[in-house]
């Protein structure tokens, strides 16, 4: 069984491959044609073990996602196997796969979520996935500025931004980074809002990445209630890690404002209907994405053309 490494994957496959691969994952699972396992997290004297996954046999894969936490710190392992036999095809080391999946599918809901015209991004945390984020937010609109608030970012962050996003990038504190933004990417650690909700300009679109842990949450209530949709890749384990959404009020967010990821991509929810609306996509992460883009690289390594 063949081990593939993180630097494997990134010469594999590029973003743009990974929204292809992602989106028909999620309709797959829309027309319930893929299947999803919850994540499981097994703690011991602060030690996590997690572990997630999918079945999709549209794309010919099932695999599961194992990984530790350890003072914060993640390391992750996924294993692939065949749906058509059931042979164990590759273990991975999947950082690579986890920095794009994530970025990857707010992508997929910020073309159906955001407008098209955007062009000012908000960026909230500017760690491996916050940048990852700008890259591909970068890629997919004509974005004129990206204004960041990271209290820890390295002195050289703009310059390294600037030139991986082909855009101009500034620091800025939270009210300057949000203030009139198309888009807002939070992909922070933090426990508690990063902004007021009322300060979200009428057209946004905000991807939530960064908390998949029912008592820390980036968006406060007000955020939520001024959405007219609000989108999750599932329902199920959405609702019991997306801390955004369990510390809400009761009652708060309604039935009819959530919509998966799925639904919007095979029609049965339109996604954006008028240009002032605000719209939000909350991401925990979950095991299609890492199944689906692990098969992806699986393909590509194994075809006869490679050899």
């Amino acid at each position: 069984m063949q081990h593939i490494t993180d630097a494997i994957v990134d010469a594999t496959i590029t973003p743009e491959d990974a929204q292809v691969v992602l989106q028909d994952a999620f309709e797959c699972f829309g027309r319930s044609e893929a299947a999803m396992q919850e994540r499981v997290r097994t703690e011991a004297q602060g030690i996590k073990l997690s572990t997630l996954g999918a079945v999709i046999p549209g794309q010919q894969v099932a695999g599961a996602k194992v990984y530790t936490t350890i003072q914060g710190q993640f390391t992750f392992v996924i294993l692939l196997f065949s749906t058509e036999d059931g042979r164990a095809l590759a273990s991975f080391d999947a950082g690579a796969i986890t920095r794009l999946r994530t970025a990857a599918c707010s992508v997929i809901a910020a073309r159906r979520l955001a407008r098209a015209d955007a062009k000012r991004l908000a960026l909230f945390g500017a760690g491996v996935q916050g940048r990852m984020h700008a890259v591909q937010m970068a890629g997919a609109f004509a974005l004129e500025e990206i204004r960041v608030f990271d209290p820890y970012a390295p002195a050289d962050l703009v310059p390294q931004l600037e030139a991986a996003c082909g855009t101009a990038v500034r620091l800025a504190t939270p009210e300057e980074a949000v203030a009139g933004a198309d888009i807002v990417v939070t992909a922070s650690r933090s426990t508690t809002p990063l902004f007021g909700g009322d300060q979200l300009a009428p057209g946004s679109f905000v991807a939530a990445i960064g908390s998949s842990l029912p008592h820390t949450r980036e968006l406060d209530d007000r955020a939520l209630e001024r959405a007219s949709c609000i989108a999750v890749e599932w329902r199920p384990q959405t609702l019991r890690e997306a801390g955004d959404l369990v510390l809400a009020a009761p009652g708060l967010v309604r039935d009819d404002q959530l919509v998966e990821l799925g639904e919007l991509l095979t029609g049965v929810h339109p996604g954006r209907r008028h240009a002032d609306e605000i719209t939000l996509y909350k991401s925990v992460g979950v095991g299609l994405e890492d199944i689906a883009l692990a098969g992806l690289v699986w393909k590509r390594l194994s075809s006869p053309l490679r050899r």
